[in-house]
């Protein structure tokens, strides 16, 4: 429904019951902001261009003013950095692009005397052709020639040898590189330099037990899991000894090399991928109880909604806390009405066990920068959702200040997504670079990212103006906007709140949150139209209220007062009122 019409009001108690602030302590990852950054993008300590984990550390204090309680780093183990990290060569060392164990160990010291918790990238379901475990495969090592998936090539007609079925990497072509040394192909779902794990293979899964061990016990606080749904093939057995070939999706608008031209059945979404979850999720609390500091696992899944939530756990099987919702990326943009917001909202809260905790995210290393998507009016709108949702918060690096994406040329492309097109032109539709360059800091050269003549990615044109620097010294930005939310949220109405929400008409979404005596309602206005709005749609909403924060270019000062069935709303405006 649209125009006038209220859509149906969706009522989510937090916990399954009404909660009393003393009935419950939130464990640390339910009520902080993890903030995602890209090492390479972040802070360059050494001046070679590249981010590091000294330039991390020397920048730990911004994140606690943001209101950021934990830093999510993309990987920075040892790795050739053919896809820039994930394709691990030595998951038991520091890249040394990133610095030394020693430097890691110091920043994990500081965030801790700043009460921030670090959670690292895992990426288990391949490793680097270079590691010692396949390179010992290559040598016949029968140990670690069963940490990975082997199969037989297929002699065509022509005599030539051919992959083994019809199986495409995700960076396009065949998923079988073919390896002379062993008369056989081998499996990677990613670029020919990542090799699928074998976890039908007892020792991997312990070796990636032990991974997980390693840098728990060094203090790490977590782990964000890359890929997961990826981690199993179907059992080859189940079809004669051979794997299957795929069948085709139906998508008549990309070629036969893309990833997208096949319906992955038989290489992702597995059932036992779930259960390989839950067995990490067990190594987790087995540390967890060691030392007091419980873990959090965030998984990376893009799946139907119904195979996401099954990460949480099935029956008396823990699984992951926080699998990502990736639904305020996929199923809205722009372009979007406030229905369209609602139901993105409704459908994780509709699908996820009920006393779980809902996640929210709009921004990774993957996908286009939130201010690019949705458009740099809308950045302060939807920073309000995404802090003030109940759960989980998530940020990719930049999203506080309104960071877009910047323009890399097809000679400085370096992310294999867009450099495997082979397509000077259309390459930007694939690459991932856009999103990954350098972080703001100033208006002096790199945006202060770097003191390098080079970095390993261009700037974003316009840093001399859209920074961290210039924002702090406004009276307004999306920064201060930002941090005002990152305070809000620790109100026991954000911690402890009941929450339901309402597309008032086409462009206006509202939604509210209420714990005893006190009542919030956060509009985001999704277009370039003003509207006046009636809040007495919400139940019990009747009276004044009063603007408590409201986004940078909104006409509305702090402490203005509305009558809740008359408040004006300005075109792409953002307002948080508070019930008097």
């Amino acid at each position: 429904m649209r125009g006038g019409f209220v859509l149906a009001v969706l009522t989510v108690l937090c916990h399954g019951h009404v909660l009393r602030q003393d009935e419950i302590e939130l464990e640390w990852w339910e009520s902080t902001i993890f903030y995602q950054i890209y090492p390479r993008s972040f802070a360059d300590s050494d001046g070679d261009g590249i981010g590091d984990l000294k330039g991390i550390t020397s920048k730990l204090e911004y994140i606690k003013e943001i209101g950021a309680g934990a830093v999510w780093l993309s990987p920075i183990f040892q790795s050739p950095m053919y896809d820039f990290g994930y394709d691990i060569s030595d998951f038991y060392a520091i890249h040394d692009e990133f610095g030394t164990m020693e430097d890691f160990e110091e920043l994990l010291t500081k965030a801790d005397s700043l009460d921030i918790k670090i959670v690292l990238d895992l990426v288990p379901n391949h490793t680097s052709n270079e590691s010692i475990w396949f390179q010992e495969a290559l040598k016949g090592n029968e140990k670690y020639y069963n940490y990975f998936v082997w199969e037989d090539g297929i002699i065509d007609e022509n005599g030539e040898m051919q992959p083994p079925n019809n199986w495409l990497s995700h960076f396009r072509g065949s998923a079988w590189e073919y390896k002379e040394e062993v008369g056989k192909y081998y499996l990677h779902q990613f670029v020919v330099g990542q090799p699928d794990l074998n976890y039908r293979n007892p020792d991997v899964v312990e070796e990636m037990n032990n991974v997980i061990r390693f840098w728990l016990d060094k203090g790490v606080a977590g782990f964000r899991v890359d890929a997961v749904n990826c981690l199993f093939e179907v059992d080859k057995d189940m079809f004669g000894g051979k794997y299957p070939d795929e069948p085709f999706s139906g998508r008549t608008d990309v070629d036969p090399e893309s990833h997208d031209y096949l319906s992955h059945i038989y290489t992702k979404d597995q059932n036992e991928t779930y259960y390989m979850v839950y067995q990490w999720r067990n190594v987790f609390d087995e540390i967890a109880a060691k030392d007091g500091l419980p873990r959090v696992m965030m998984t990376e899944v893009y799946a139907s909604i119904q195979d996401v939530v099954k990460y949480f756990g099935e029956g008396d099987q823990i699984g992951a806390q926080v699998p990502f919702n990736f639904d305020l990326i996929t199923d809205v943009d722009a372009s979007s009405s406030a229905a369209d917001m609602k139901r993105a909202i409704d459908k994780f809260l509709t699908y996820k066990p009920l006393e779980k905790k809902p996640n929210w995210v709009v921004g990774n290393h993957d996908q286009s920068r939130m201010a690019t998507r949705y458009g740099s009016s809308l950045v302060d709108g939807i920073n309000m959702i995404v802090l003030l949702l109940p759960g989980v918060g998530v940020t990719y690096m930049g999203e506080e200040i309104g960071l877009v994406d910047g323009y890399v040329s097809w000679e400085d492309t370096v992310d294999p997504s867009g450099c495997n097109t082979n397509d000077p032109i259309n390459y930007v539709t694939s690459s991932r670079d856009p999103e990954r360059t350098p972080f703001q800091w100033n208006a002096e050269k790199n945006a202060g990212f770097s003191t390098a003549d080079k970095t390993w990615l261009p700037v974003a044109e316009g840093y001399e103006t859209l920074n961290v620097e210039v924002q702090k010294a406004a009276e307004r930005s999306n920064l201060k906007v930002y941090q005002a939310l990152a305070d809000l949220r620790q109100d026991s109405v954000f911690r402890y709140g009941r929450y339901d929400s309402l597309a008032i008409n086409h462009d206006v979404f509202a939604f509210r949150r209420w714990y005893k005596a006190d009542t919030y309602i956060v509009l985001v206005n999704m277009r370039d139209m003003s509207h006046e709005v009636d809040l007495t749609y919400f139940e019990n909403v009747t009276g004044d209220v009063s603007v408590v924060i409201r986004s940078v270019h909104s006409p509305k000062s702090e402490g203005d007062v509305f009558d809740a069935s008359t408040v004006p709303v300005a075109p792409y405006e953002g307002i948080v009122l508070k019930l008097l």
